[in-house]
């Protein structure tokens, strides 16, 4: 924790420089010392790039996806997601924090470590996070900028083409197994990596993971490839719930190192835990380490109840006897930022299995130890959550065992569970399998005719500043709002 500290500290230090010597870059150039910042400077700073500020966490992760996927609730109108509502800022918010910073910072990265004849470690594990980066952008709103991104100072690209999701996902599979490939035993990063903390064999073991998970996104549009590539990953991604990728975080410095969802806990009071989620866990050992009563701070399950979505101040007038996100447990700004973690490929396994493909174990198998990995990760995740015995979790298996007659159905409710507060994945699984059966709201000013969205729109920016490439993507993708389906989701 000392070195990460360190790294906050000096990352501080770069970040305030750069902006300090604004307008003055040429007059500040020393003969005698490099022109580039080291890798490993840049690289801290990207990841916590990718984990993302209050602003965004706030905006796309939790006002927009977490109510529509039914793990929060809201009463307030601003969020507009319970009610799908348009709020063009919000709905774009990843995408104007993301190509600014995460995108050009990457591309960045890549850049130099070609330049410097890097072909090794520092590469493989860029190229990991840069398609870690892109999946998210490309995920939330189908065809974007990509192989032209990020390229305004590298290569004079002011207005870069959309690239269709297609391309976009097999470039991904790709550029995944060629990083894999290209790490090593040993990486030069050292403490500037924020989530694995330089263990290249975590990063290979995150590589195959990422391909396995972004395999398994494409089997409503394209099984064939997608069996082929998650056949490939199965072998060889995370083994424990050690190898959960997260972004570490402490509380401060301000505004550098925070954990962006804490930082909106903090600020905003209104959500509550979705009456949708609450009753799916009411035998489940997590709820009481995930949810708290507003009122009173009571974790005991008789006390739990969540609120409906699409609830108003008219429906609901007082909120405070529902449960909220744990205070006390999940939602501090210096908690890790979860990317993927080891249950979510134990239950993409057991889908595999479920589906008849070539992996080691059966669907049940994989699906018990899917369900202990989410309830057992919670204690490593969060330094304040109670660990959730064997017996315990042998407990919930045999009151609520596989069924392989709907084992779909379980394995993707399960991940839905898992998948609390990385609501990108949560939301783009729940497209892809249709799974936990959710029933929308209706509020009288929704946009969508009272159905769940399924992607977030562009920036309608776009459209002056990039006119003939954001076109040309609404004329091959459809019209740019909330109920136009993504390549993957057809």
């Amino acid at each position: 924790m000392k070195k990460i500290l360190l790294t906050f500290f000096a990352l501080s230090l770069v970040l305030s420089s750069c902006e300090f010597d604004k307008g003055f870059e040429e007059m500040n150039v020393n003969p005698s010392k490099a022109s580039q910042l080291d890798v490993a400077n840049k690289f801290a700073s990207v990841v916590l790039q990718t984990s993302g500020g209050r602003y965004e966490n706030w905006r796309a992760s939790l006002i927009y996806q977490s109510v529509m996927i039914q793990h929060f609730s809201s009463r307030a109108g601003y969020w507009s997601g319970d009610k799908y509502f348009r709020n063009d800022g919000y709905a774009t918010s990843l995408w104007d924090r993301y190509y600014p910073s995460a995108v050009k910072e990457i591309e960045d990265i890549r850049a130099q470590l070609t330049a410097e004849g890097n072909s090794g470690s520092e590469m493989g594990m860029t190229r990991i996070l840069r398609v870690y980066i892109y999946s998210r952008l490309t995920d939330l709103h189908g065809d974007i900028p990509y192989s032209e991104a990020g390229q305004g100072y590298i290569n004079g690209i002011l207005k870069p083409k959309y690239d269709t999701q297609e391309s976009i996902y097999m470039d991904f599979l790709k550029e995944l197994e060629e990083a894999v490939a290209q790490i090593g035993a040993s990486t030069t990063l050292g403490s500037s990596d924020l989530i694995f903390q330089g263990d290249t064999a975590k990063w290979k073991a995150w590589g195959n993971s990422m391909m396995l998970r972004l395999a398994m996104r494409l089997t409503k549009v394209d099984e064939t490839t997608a069996k082929a590539w998650a056949e490939k990953a199965a072998p060889n991604t995370m083994t424990s719930n050690a190898h959960i990728a997260m972004i570490a975080h402490t509380d401060g410095p301000e505004g550098i190192n925070k954990n962006g969802h804490g930082e909106v806990f903090d600020a905003d009071g209104n959500p509550r835990m979705s009456k949708t989620f609450v009753d799916w866990l009411k035998d489940d050992p997590r709820l009481p380490i995930l949810a708290a009563r507003r009122s009173d701070g009571s974790t005991a399950i008789a006390d739990l109840q969540g609120m409906p979505n699409g609830s108003t101040g008219v429906t609901v007038p007082d909120t405070s006897i529902y449960a909220e996100p744990n205070r006390k447990v999940i939602t501090g700004r210096d908690v890790p930022m979860v990317l993927q973690t080891y249950a979510e490929v134990r239950l993409l396994k057991a889908e595999m299995a479920f589906r008849g493909w070539s992996v080691t174990g059966s669907a049940e198998a994989h699906y018990e130890a899917g369900v202990k990995a989410a309830m057992q990760m919670l204690s490593g995740i969060y330094p304040n959550a109670a660990a959730i015995s064997d017996a315990e979790v042998a407990t919930y298996l045999a009151a609520k065992p596989y069924d392989a007659t709907k084992g779909w159905e379980m394995i993707s409710e399960q991940y839905w569970a898992a998948t609390l507060l990385n609501e990108y994945e949560a939301f783009s699984n729940w497209r892809r399998t249709g799974y936990p059966t959710l029933v929308p709201t209706n509020d009288p000013g929704n946009v969508t005719g009272g159905t769940i969205p399924r992607r977030l729109i562009y920036p309608t920016g776009e459209g002056s500043t990039n006119k003939a490439n954001y076109d040309a993507a609404v004329a091959r993708q459809g019209a740019n709002d909330f109920t136009t389906r993504v390549w993957w989701d057809k």
